[in-house]
């Protein structure tokens, strides 16, 4: 935590932490208290900004790369629970947007590479494009939005948006190896639980 790296990552988790719009990613969601009894199911991994800065200061991440993707956990979860369109929904995909802008900048202060560990993963083989493709089928549409949140912030490349038929076509092959791997990972935690409604369509191809 004493690397000019970390003391940036512990100082920006601190800034989103102390935000007014914040309350809701501060602590646990107390689900029981809300009568929020399907979120166990629905959220696999509870993340909040507390836990993150209490990992941090215990020294449990590996990299300031493991830390924020911590980070954007919480929003996931928050738009994977929340109804696209609905107040917590907006708020979580505006902190996402903000975050990610804040840490690539953090990222370039530091000089340090964009991707982490990351960068050095291989351009997946046609096999897993396509049976990443597939798999976009399986999983619920409030999930799916999610995928295509996370491309539009790290890979905007990879989405073709049709605005007029209120489409967002994905492009596999224009998805870069650290995002694709990582959005991978996230579809095959998916279960596949039927989401709310999520109003943009979308599609998924490769060029193979």
């Amino acid at each position: 935590m004493s690397s000019p790296e970390w003391q940036a990552m512990s100082k920006l988790v601190a800034q989103f932490y102390a935000k007014a719009d914040a309350e809701p990613f501060r602590e646990p969601v107390d689900w029981k208290s809300l009568g929020l009894f399907d979120y166990p199911q629905v959220i696999k991994k509870p993340m909040d900004l507390g836990l993150v800065k209490k990992n941090m200061n215990e020294g449990k991440y590996k990299s300031i790369h493991e830390a924020a993707n911590d980070v954007r956990l919480i929003w996931k979860n928050c738009m994977t629970y929340n109804a696209d369109g609905s107040d917590f929904y907006l708020l979580a995909e505006n902190m996402s947007k903000k975050f990610e802008t804040k840490f690539a900048a953090l990222l370039k202060d530091q000089n340090f590479p964009q991707g982490g560990e990351s960068t050095e993963l291989e351009e997946p083989t046609i096999e897993e494009k396509r049976a990443f493709a597939k798999s976009l089928y399986k999983i619920s549409k409030e999930e799916l939005g999610q995928v295509i949140t996370d491309l539009d912030n790290k890979c905007p490349k990879a989405l073709k948006k049709n605005s007029a038929e209120d489409e967002v076509e994905i492009n596999v092959d224009n998805i870069s190896p650290p995002v694709f791997h990582e959005v991978m990972e996230f579809v095959k935690n998916c279960n596949g639980e039927s989401g709310r409604k999520k109003k943009t369509a979308k599609k998924a191809r490769t060029s193979n």
